[in-house]
C-alpha cells in the first residue's frame, strides 16, 4: 500500500531525530503517536548521503529488505545501523549531521523471478521500478532500484553489480542454482540537510 507525502515526510524526519539524539544523548528515540499504517510490517531502508561540492557521497545504507518489522521500529533501527554500523564506513560523527542527507526506502515484499533461462533475467527487470536480491550459495545482496538509475546501468549491468553487491562474479546470475529476487520501493529523501522532504522520482 502506498504511502502518502506526509508520511514519508514523518519516516525521513524520524530517521534524522533518530541519530541525531543518539549521537548527541546518547539516548534511542520512543517515536510518539504516529499514523496506523506507519505501524505496518514493510521492508526498510536507510541511505545517508553527505553532501560534496554540487554532489553527494554515500555514507551509510543498511535496511530490512523483509516485512518482518512495523515501518517505524525499522526506520529507528535502520538509522542507527546506517549511521554507526555500516562495515564500509566509520561511523557518523556530531559535527556531520549537518552536511548529511536522509533518505528512506520502503519496500514492497520481494518477489522470486522464474525463468526457464538464466539469459532471461534482463527482459523481466525494469530499470527505474524494480529493486534486486541475489541469492547465490555464499550469502546474498540487494541493491535498491534508484541505484542503477543513478548509475545509467541496463538490465545486464544491474544484475552484474547485484551479483558483486552478493560477493559473487559479476555472471553468477547466470548460475541456474542462484535465484533473483525483485522488489519495488516508495523512496522519500531530504532536499537539503534538515531541509525539505520529497517523494524521489525516478
Amino acid at each position: 500500500m502506498s504511502l502518502n507525502d506526509s508520511e514519508g515526510e514523518l519516516l525521513v524526519k524520524l530517521a534524522r531525530k533518530t541519530v541525531t539524539e543518539y549521537l548527541s544523548k546518547k539516548h534511542v528515540v520512543e517515536p510518539e503517536s504516529v499514523p496506523p499504517r506507519l505501524h505496518e510490517k514493510r521492508g526498510i531502508f536507510v541511505t545517508i548521503n553527505k553532501t560534496h561540492g554540487e554532489g553527494e557521497l554515500l555514507r551509510g545504507c543498511i535496511g530490512f529488505p523483509l516485512p518482518d518489522k512495523p515501518l517505524i521500529q525499522g526506520v529507528v533501527e535502520a538509522s542507527l545501523s546506517s549511521a554507526l554500523r555500516d562495515p564500509r564506513f566509520p561511523p557518523v560523527s556530531k559535527e556531520e549531521l549537518p552536511h548529511i542527507l536522509f533518505e528512506v526506502s520502503v519496500l514492497t515484499p520481494p518477489t522470486l523471478l522464474k525463468v526457464g533461462d538464466p539469459r532471461d533475467y534482463p527482459s523481466q527487470i525494469h530499470v527505474g521500478t524494480d529493486g534486486l536480491i541475489l541469492e547465490w550459495k555464499l550469502g546474498s545482496g540487494l541493491l535498491l532500484p534508484q541505484i542503477a538509475v543513478e548509475m545509467s546501468w541496463n538490465p545486464e549491468d544491474f544484475l552484474s553489480n547485484t551479483c558483486v553487491k552478493a560477493g559473487a562474479p559479476p555472471n553468477e546470475w547466470l548460475n541456474h542454482n542462484t535465484k533473483i529476487y525483485r522488489f519495488q520501493a516508495e523512496t522519500f529523501e531530504e532536499e537539503s540537510p534538515s531541509g525539505r522532504v520529497l517523494r524521489k522520482s525516478l
